[in-house]
């Protein structure tokens, strides 16, 4: 058996290749349309709130997004970027990156958005990331530093304190 080096540069190529051929009777779907979302009782896009906002290059601050459930191709495809390589703390930039598919206006979110984020945006995407893809919802289980009482609270939805 022949291996195949993969590099970046040609990660699309290889991608194209190896993909399924279209049944014959089934039209190849147009790039510039998304296909439709099909609605099979599967969450697959969690809504969140950051802590401070991406602020952008036009000093608008983007607070609400949306992160779909990573994909095995999602969690594989930094191990091989070149970014990575030379350091592997970028592999959450490039994951996150991959996964958050709208920041407030912005529905192109890349490697370079993430970089730009503030660090407790990108903390609080991590966690996020993990507990979408590992435990399969928003919440998480508190304790109130007062009263010692617990509770749990959607990591998803608006500001701490609100209802």
């Amino acid at each position: 058996m022949r291996r195949r080096t993969v590099t970046a540069g040609n990660l699309e190529e290889l991608l194209q290749v190896t993909a399924p051929a279209p049944a014959p009777d089934q039209a190849a779907p147009t790039p510039a349309a998304p296909a439709p979302r099909e609605e099979h009782g599967l969450r697959t896009e969690f809504e969140f709130e950051l802590p401070r906002g991406y602020l952008d290059e036009a000093g608008t601050v983007h607070r609400h997004g949306a992160m779909r459930l990573a994909t095995a191709r999602d969690e594989l495809r930094p191990q091989i970027d070149l970014r990575v390589k030379e350091n592997p703390a970028y592999l959450s930039v490039v994951l996150l990156s991959q996964v958050i598919t709208r920041l407030g206006a912005i529905t192109d979110v890349h490697a370079g958005i993430v970089e730009r984020m503030y660090a407790t945006d990108v903390a609080f995407l991590q966690d996020f990331y993990r507990r979408v893809n590992s435990e399969g919802h928003t919440r998480a289980a508190v304790t109130c530093p007062h009263c010692e009482g617990g509770f749990e609270i959607d990591l998803s939805g608006g500001r701490l304190g609100e209802s």
